[in-house]
């Protein structure tokens, strides 16, 4: 769909793809271990849970971990079906779902009295609701366990299983987040098996299924979209209700992914913070290092 912000079209590629290891100074970031950060990751080992902060290599883990008091949880194992070409997790078969998994990770998160927590998963097309039930089963665990926690839903296209939505959005996440991660042209070999139409009709189904939980998408940025093209989908966002964007360098996990065709520069990212702003977004966060879930705790209100 087409959109006044629009300007002519400018491409995000203008530079050859850089090798792995020479990135920007605006990436190269000090590590930040806080109080919390220590105790979260042993508690994670002794609960036998994992993290996507870990599995997929964010640069901000300590950050998070450590001064903010959030955390983002994968549940459904460490193995996805899937194998798109940016993600740095494990694709292969999974194993069977462990039904005690929401019970330890509210033991968990209580024990480390988080603020706020981020339940993602690996995508599981081998079940019929996608996973649908442990999310659903993780958010109660959760709130019955602390009802001021802040409790953000991070999850798959499901294939496009309404119902399995509705399962989640029984539980009254505070959030509802799914990532269009970048612009349709691209998805044929960023997102393989998923459909951009379907991701933006999971966002505004979930809105209409309760029009007070914010809903939340995510791009990356350096994967060789157009400018034109990324504002597109940022319009296509609002006009399916979205309320929260993240926009976040993408950054190769290795020579085994997709390369880097553009490390874009911070002023870019404020750029387009503003335009976002200018959309009707709620909140927007916008940089080099910004991740999903950077951030998570400031945009339930």
């Amino acid at each position: 769909m087409s959109t006044t912000f629009i300007p002519r079209t400018q491409a995000l590629t203008e530079a050859a793809p850089p090798p792995i290891g020479a990135k920007p100074a605006w990436l190269h970031i000090p590590l930040s271990h806080g109080p919390h950060f220590k105790g979260l990751k042993r508690l994670v080992r002794e609960q036998q849970l994992h993290t996507i902060c870990e599995e997929a290599a964010c640069p901000n883990i300590g950050e998070c971990w450590g001064d903010f008091r959030t955390a983002s949880f994968l549940l459904l194992g460490d193995t996805c079906t899937r194998n798109c070409g940016f993600c740095d997790v494990t694709t292969g078969r999974p194993g069977a779902v462990d039904w005690t998994e929401p019970r330890r990770l509210a033991e968990a998160v209580a024990r480390l009295n988080l603020r706020h927590v981020v339940i993602t998963s690996v995508t599981r097309d081998d079940l019929d609701d996608g996973g649908a039930a442990i999310f659903a089963m993780a958010i109660r665990a959760l709130k019955q366990r602390d009802p001021g926690l802040g409790v953000e839903v991070l999850i798959p296209d499901f294939q496009g299983n309404w119902e399995a939505l509705s399962t989640v959005m029984s539980a009254a996440p505070d959030i509802l987040n799914h990532n269009l991660e970048t612009v349709p042209r691209l998805y044929s070999r960023v997102r393989p098996k998923a459909v951009y139409s379907q991701s933006l009709e999971l966002l505004r189904r979930g809105k209409a299924l309760s029009r007070r939980t914010p809903t939340k998408s995510g791009l990356m940025l350096g994967l060789g979209e157009t400018r034109s093209e990324l504002l597109n989908v940022m319009a296509d966002l609002r006009a399916n209700d979205v309320d929260v964007l993240t926009l976040g360098q993408y950054m190769r996990p290795s020579l085994r992914h997709l390369p880097v065709e553009r490390y874009v520069p911070p002023s870019e990212f404020d750029e387009l913070k503003e335009i976002a702003r200018s959309m009707g977004f709620k909140h927007v966060e916008s940089g080099p290092l910004v991740r999903s879930s950077y951030h998570a705790h400031a945009q339930v209100q």
